[in-house]
């Protein structure tokens, strides 16, 4: 897993409440094993008509938030079934920080398994980022995980909490196996031990 303490992007508003999972990656793609590949088909059924071409009135289409790393939305992000895959594609297109007002709870803990970061704000918070991306061409944001702040570059300086597990684990970039992994030689001696290695 990819480690993560400071980035700073291109913020991509999306002012929509309870976008859920099938949403971010509808079920049909979800037969891939990999990890990868996905972000071609992140937000599927609103990013392309049904000829396939470009929905230009989606968010992703715009030109001003080709790049953009920043997820900027609604309350309740991620909602719906309980699928990695949904993280998976929005880290494969390139996000890597979410702001919002609040998530579903496995769609959060699944961001920080997968190397990206969600930022729960209050809802006045995220309305002042929602005029200020609107304001400003190419808004960015910059999230910094080890100082656990958001700022830009108009004098915005956000604290946000995240537990303390969480954010070790994202700042070291290790996933369960990692973490796991930081104990191999405990884990050896015992499997020696045991007779089991």
């Amino acid at each position: 897993m990819r480690a993560f303490t400071k980035l700073t992007g291109i913020v991509l508003p999306m002012d929509r409440s309870n976008v859920d999972t099938d949403q971010i990656i509808p079920k049909q793609f979800l037969k891939r094993i990999e990890r990868t590949g996905f972000g071609k088909f992140l937000f599927f059924d609103w990013r392309f008509h049904d000829d396939g071409s470009d929905n230009p009135d989606f968010e992703l289409n715009r030109p001003q938030y080709r790049g953009a790393t920043v997820l900027l939305a609604g309350r309740n992000f991620g909602c719906g079934s309980s699928r990695e895959h949904a993280p998976w594609a929005l880290e494969d297109y390139g996000f890597r920080v979410i702001l919002a007002p609040s998530f579903a709870d496995i769609f959060y803990n699944n961001c920080f398994k997968n190397g990206m970061l969600p930022v729960q704000l209050d809802d006045a918070q995220i309305e002042d980022l929602f005029a200020r991306a609107a304001t400003h061409s190419g808004y960015q944001l910059t999230a910094d995980l080890e100082t656990c702040t958001i700022s830009d570059d108009f004098g915005l300086s956000l604290a946000f909490a995240v537990d303390e597990s969480r954010r070790h684990c994202l700042l070291h970039g290790l996933d369960d196996i990692g973490l796991t992994l930081q104990h191999e030689e405990k884990i050896l001696a015992y499997e020696q031990a045991a007779g089991i290695a």
